[in-house]
């Protein structure tokens, strides 16, 4: 394996023979190229699902309010439904079981001043649970609090970015930000996997968003986990209850679409899986197709280099050679002709990937990249399919007798 004679021998043979040895590899490189480039791309995709439910937790549901479309119990067309503090309570109470963490949300736009620098902003008037179910990771000061909805405190928890954007380099934690003129105490500074826009929102105590902006009791949205020991199907099954009790308790009709919407996160997801499982043997079945593609082109490729060099392999055994080591200088070469080449097709693959994926987002392909270990196991596959290829033809070959393999044309 070792033998510096073999190795000197076998470099002469590919400089020799550049248009086969170049071919051989191409067939390789390009395989591994066109495999590397496929999983990639379904990588690139399968990462575009996943930043769609990176905003919040995946057994999240989402109810809001709408207008109705049929008319039914004296709701006429048209008939703008409200949620109010009543719906959050009846909820809690008939569902709490299957209720991970619930809370209201009511948004409003706002001016936000400090210290000369100003910007517009979303305020989102929440309950305490709403950090477990929008993934807000707190990392200066902390999040709402029961006592701050008790006494309607006039406290906020600002985005990463509202902070960068009123104070620059400097900390926000426990300084006052006029909203609309009115006074309030930073007392948190978070995160979110959801970006930029959830970075710009400031998170203020329900209660206090319905004293000072409205005075009333009126919700733009419940949203909750449900329990995360029931399945998809209970999940949906659960939802839909929801759906229906909203429904009757606000005099909707059944089939009225638009009156109230329940989006259950549950219900996305398992469409989002069954598409990855289709979406993955796609990729399966034509990256396959494409190692299977340069399997026989090697096969074919070193069929015809051993027919080529059957006069010289007849001269080495005239000379002393054995067979073994005639089969071990055609595997030898052919193992390492397939090695480089899927080593270089790996390399390319991945370079193409990384070059060109920031491009590729605006066709929803987000972060193209495919595991070293599966691109590494169909490289292995080909040098595998290599020395097969190799092993045939060469010990065939190795079987003619010299004067036959010398005769040959």
């Amino acid at each position: 394996m070792f033998d510096l004679d073999r190795w000197r021998e076998i470099f002469q043979a590919m400089s020799k023979n550049k248009l086969r040895t170049v071919l051989t590899g191409f067939t390789v490189s390009f395989a591994i190229l066109l495999f590397t480039l496929l999983f990639g791309i379904g990588k690139g995709l399968q990462n575009t699902f996943k930043k769609q439910f990176a905003d919040g937790a995946e057994n999240a549901i989402f109810i809001m309010p709408g207008q109705t479309t049929k008319a039914f119990k004296g709701n006429q067309v048209g008939k703008k439904i409200q949620f109010k503090n009543d719906d959050y309570v009846a909820i809690v109470d008939k569902y709490e079981d299957n209720i991970e963490y619930i809370s209201k949300r009511v948004y409003s736009n706002v001016k936000a001043i400090y210290n000369g620098e100003s910007n517009n902003y979303t305020v989102r008037a929440v309950n305490p649970n709403h950090t477990y179910i929008e993934k807000t990771i707190v990392y200066k000061g902390r999040f709402l609090s029961q006592f701050d909805l008790n006494k309607k405190s006039k406290v906020i928890v600002i985005g990463r970015l509202v902070e960068k954007d009123l104070f620059g380099k400097h900390s926000a934690l426990n300084k006052n930000i006029a909203l609309n003129g009115i006074n309030f105490k930073v007392i948190g500074v978070f995160k979110d996997e959801g970006g930029d826009w959830e970075e710009r929102v400031i998170n203020m105590p329900i209660t206090t968003a319905q004293a000072l902006y409205g005075n009333n009791d009126h919700l733009d949205q419940i949203v909750m986990n449900y329990n995360s020991k029931l399945s998809i199907d209970e999940a949906l099954n659960f939802s839909n209850n929801m759906l229906k009790f909203l429904k009757r308790k606000h005099q909707v009709s059944p089939k009225d679409q638009g009156a109230i919407r329940v989006h259950n996160v549950a219900e996305s997801k398992n469409d989002v899986n069954n598409f990855m499982i289709y979406l993955n043997g796609i990729v399966l079945f034509i990256g396959f197709g494409t190692l299977l593609a340069g399997i026989i082109g090697i096969s074919n490729i070193m069929i015809y280099v051993v027919k080529e060099r059957t006069k010289e392999l007849g001269i080495r055994k005239a000379l002393g050679a054995k067979p073994k080591q005639i089969i071990g200088m055609i595997m030898q070469e052919s193992i390492l002709i397939t090695a480089l080449s899927g080593y270089a097709g790996l390399l390319l693959g991945m370079g193409i990937l990384k070059w060109f994926g920031p491009e590729l987002e605006v066709y929803f392909i987000v972060n193209p990249s495919v595991s070293k270990g599966i691109v590494i196991g169909a490289t292995v596959v080909l040098v595998i399919a290599g020395t097969i290829a190799g092993y045939v033809p060469a010990k065939r070959a190795a079987r003619v007798k010299p004067i036959e393999a010398l005769n040959a044309d």
